[in-house]
């Protein structure tokens, strides 16, 4: 998530470039681009990218809905439980 978001006009991010990609990968903030003041375009972090490319995935769109379907109508169980079932059975 980013820490700050930055707006800076297209004509200024140009010059500043490569300060830009180094604020947006190192402090984790995002950085709005604006034409005429209008917000035209985003630059944010490649795990931000990822996680929203991911997000759209209609698979897991539809696996995220079915999950808080079952959470919503009780068939959720402890995070203990299900991280205890995924411990190696060390007795083997």
């Amino acid at each position: 998530m980013a820490t700050r978001i930055l707006r800076i006009a297209m004509t200024k991010a140009r010059v500043r470039l490569g300060e830009l990609v180094r604020t947006v990968h190192v402090d984790g903030d995002a950085v709005v681009l604006e034409k005429d003041g209008i917000p035209v375009a985003a630059l944010i972090g490649i795990d931000a990218f990822e996680d929203y490319l991911e997000a759209r995935d209609p698979r897991l769109r539809r696996k995220m809905r079915e999950s808080m379907k079952a959470h919503r109508s009780g068939r959720s169980r402890p995070i203990r439980e299900f991280l205890d079932e995924l411990k190696p059975d060390r007795g083997r």
